[in-house]
């Protein structure tokens, strides 16, 4: 969330990042500016009656033995009035705080300077692609007629045991999923510098509020109510929460987790062509990179996490590209935002898989993280990036559409051949 003190400041830019975001109505500054003024004030209040309160207390025994008996007793009758008065005070703030903490949960993060202003897809910039695209002396196929062919996925059955978007892998093609989660995990710890974790797959709602899936994308997360618990939509949830209402030392920062999981995303109103195979399924496996910086060194941490993505997508040898997200197109909690795209040479279009982004101090004020400068008392907000390294769904089509051959069996990239045991599938 953002800074009062900010918003207090910044009333107008914080108005312009809603509307930029589309998140919300800017109304909701004028309610935070106000139950902010209204709790100062009575916190105001309420230090003066503590105050008055101590000052009154100690004159009483002053007054008993100078045998001021009637001063002492109106003292007494004093000081069980601001008793009452503070108790009250104390009631009335929390309450203001309450009101407010609510409404700052619905004010989006201000996007960065470098961000683009624009409303959708066409107004995001790609500022870097690479120029490898496969060539063919035949039709390529898409991923999907692949997957029949060579009994790598079985949608059916998914459907059948659980719902539609909840695949079985087979084979050569669980064996891909395995052989891709290690590499990825490899690269980030080796290369990387991360350590790998492995975090729990369902999260209390306060985890979910802390990095913003509450109140935001309560529609995107599967719910088991009667734990008040969520499946995890992406391994940031449980990993950003890691040093919640903790406090770190500057000299253990950067810290740097990878983490493999699966996520589980209803993708409520996805239909059509774009969701055909494994385009967009509700349940996928992903591995994770978070960081968790000094303010002054986070955009220079979030050039450093692309490029560890993008290492990935080199060492696959996937034509792919970069784009900077436009304000309209990034999350309401991000402060800036690349996606990674490969390009899909049997659908003839661009996948999404990878997005990185820096939140600032966003999540971090709401989860309480902080880290304690060296020679200072006051511990001090940290900033929180992430990215995906990566989703493996996109992946594996991108995979079996570019390395396709004519007679359509499929050649593994060289990397993984370690990994999977086999260089061809089929």
């Amino acid at each position: 969330m953002l800074d009062p003190h900010f918003i207090r400041e910044n009333p107008e830019r914080v108005r312009t990042a809603i509307r930029q975001k589309n998140s919300g109505s800017v109304e909701l500054v004028d309610r935070v500016l106000e139950l902010d003024e209204s709790y100062r004030a009575c916190l105001t209040e309420l230090q003066q009656n503590q105050s008055d309160a101590n000052t009154v207390s100690a004159s009483i025994g002053e007054l008993m033995r100078a045998g001021k008996q009637e001063a002492a007793g109106e003292a007494k009758s004093r000081a069980a009035e601001l008793k009452v008065n503070i108790k009250e005070k104390h009631a009335e703030a929390k309450t203001i705080s309450g009101e407010l903490n609510a409404l700052l949960l619905e004010i989006p993060n201000i996007p960065h300077d470098s961000v683009p202003e624009g409303k959708g897809a066409d107004d995001n910039q790609v500022v870097f692609e690479t120029n490898d695209k496969p060539a063919f002396e035949f039709e390529p196929v898409p991923h999907w007629d692949l997957l029949d062919k060579h009994n790598l996925v079985d949608f059916d059955r998914g459907s059948k045991v659980t719902g539609a978007g909840f695949p079985f892998y087979l084979g050569q093609g669980a064996r891909l999923q395995r052989a891709l989660v290690a590499f990825f995990l490899d690269l980030a710890v080796k290369e990387g510098g991360y350590q790998e974790i492995q975090p729990p797959y369902v999260v209390n709602s306060g985890s979910a509020t802390g990095t913003g899936q509450l109140p935001d994308k309560e529609d995107q997360m599967y719910e088991l109510a009667r734990d008040d618990l969520f499946l995890i939509p992406t391994a940031e949830v449980p990993i950003t929460n890691f040093f919640r209402d903790e406090i770190i030392d500057e000299d253990d920062l950067p810290v740097k987790f990878c983490a493999y999981t699966p996520c589980f995303r209803r993708e409520a109103g996805s239909y059509g062509k774009d969701v055909r195979g494994l385009n967009r399924i509700h349940q996928f496996d992903k591995v994770e990179l978070v960081q968790f910086v000094h303010p002054d060194l986070s955009y220079e941490a979030l050039e450093g996490l692309r490029a560890d993505a993008e290492r990935a997508l080199d060492r696959l040898k996937l034509p792919y590209r970069r784009l900077l997200m436009c304000t309209g197109e990034m999350g309401f909690t991000q402060a800036k935002k690349y996606d990674l795209e490969v390009w899909s040479a049997g659908q003839k279009k661009w996948l999404e898989v990878s997005s990185i982004s820096n939140y600032e101090a966003y999540q971090a004020r709401r989860m309480k993280i902080r880290y304690r400068p060296k020679g200072a008392v006051k511990p001090t907000i940290l900033h929180t990036l992430n990215g995906s390294g990566l989703a493996l769904p996109r992946i594996v089509a991108a995979l079996l559409e570019n390395n396709q051959q004519d007679d359509r069996t499929i050649r593994i990239p060289e990397v993984l051949v370690p990994y999977t045991g086999f260089d061809v599938i089929g």
